[in-house]
């Protein structure tokens, strides 16, 4: 095996993962799943992708994690729960007739399927975020209860009910499939694998810095891609054809992974940062140029001074 990376140590459950417990075989077996996992997910890529990742979303999504203590694995869980959620639902109203010009019911029943979207939002939203602490493998699980205090505080009259319907409504929609791999998993198996590899940075306050890096790329993913693109084209100002193109690269979540390790790396000790990014390109294959770029890209907007690039030239 060239040098290893995918999924982390199981999270049974402490609020961190545990690193160094995880043989060999398990680190390639898991990394050659995540790595096919993210490649069927972008040859499969939705038009839509990232519809639903906008920072007031996310924050949303956040908050009510924090306020429900919640760890990180289950923010990002509802975050692409609902993600994946929502492009079924745009989809299902594109494949709907448009309206024709006597008005057809056709028509009716497309402005139908949005009035419904938009009334049901925040329920739906909720209820990926109880799924999500359900799928966390800890106690704190959302419960009925929970949720409607939350929905009833702002003002809405659901009733138990409709929050179990809710619920069945998100799985259905998603065929049950909502195990997805979160961005957290590849850097927890990635983590593992630099390890194993003998890198010189513990794991534990990489891991920390890699969760806090992740949040703020959540919370201002737009611009730190948009900055991506720009940096990786040399130009400031792209064409539809280019920021098309770029969607796939939006959806990586092992460039993703990559990126806030090799990020997290420099704020942490940027002596052994190139020796990090050398083991990462190993690992995944991922370029040291792409990744370089990435990390310039979030470092932009987290410090907006010393970056990759120009420690590069130093």
């Amino acid at each position: 095996m060239a040098r290893m990376g995918s999924h982390a140590v199981p999270r049974f459950y402490s609020s961190e993962p545990l690193f160094g417990g995880v043989a060999p075989e398990v680190m390639e077996a898991s990394l050659l799943r995540l790595a096919a996992e993210n490649e069927r997910y972008l040859s499969e890529l939705p038009g839509q992708a990232g519809c639903c990742k906008d920072c007031r979303t996310v924050e949303f999504i956040f908050l009510l994690a924090e306020k429900w203590h919640l760890d990180h694995s289950a923010r990002y869980q509802a975050v692409e729960l609902l993600e994946r959620f929502m492009i079924k639902q745009v989809e299902q109203i594109c494949k709907s007739p448009s309206e024709n010009m006597e008005g057809t019911k056709g028509g009716s029943s497309r402005s139908s399927l949005k009035e419904q979207i938009y009334d049901t939002f925040v329920l739906r939203l909720v209820s990926c975020i109880q799924l999500a602490s359900k799928l966390s493998l800890h106690y704190n699980i959302v419960n009925s209860n929970t949720a409607l205090k939350f929905l009833q505080s702002l003002k809405y009259s659901y009733t138990k009910q409709e929050l179990l319907e809710s619920e069945l409504a998100v799985l259905e929609t998603l065929q049950f499939q909502i195990n997805v791999s979160t961005p957290l998993a590849y850097i927890e198996l990635l983590l593992e694998v630099l390890g194993h590899n003998g890198c010189l940075l513990p794991a534990k306050p990489l891991h920390q810095m890699c969760v806090q890096l992740l949040d703020f790329l959540y919370l201002e993913r737009e611009a730190i891609y948009d900055t991506l693109l720009k940096t990786a084209i040399e130009n400031s100002t792209p064409s539809e054809l280019q920021v098309a193109k770029f969607l796939a690269v939006k959806e990586d979540f092992m460039l993703l992974a990559v990126g806030i390790i090799s990020t997290s790396a420099f704020v942490l000790n940027p002596e052994h940062w190139k020796q990090v990014v050398e083991h990462l390109n190993c690992i995944t294959g991922i370029t040291s140029q792409s990744i370089l770029e990435f990390s310039y890209a979030v470092l932009k907007h987290v410090l907006g001074s010393t970056t990759p690039k120009q420690q590069r030239r130093k």
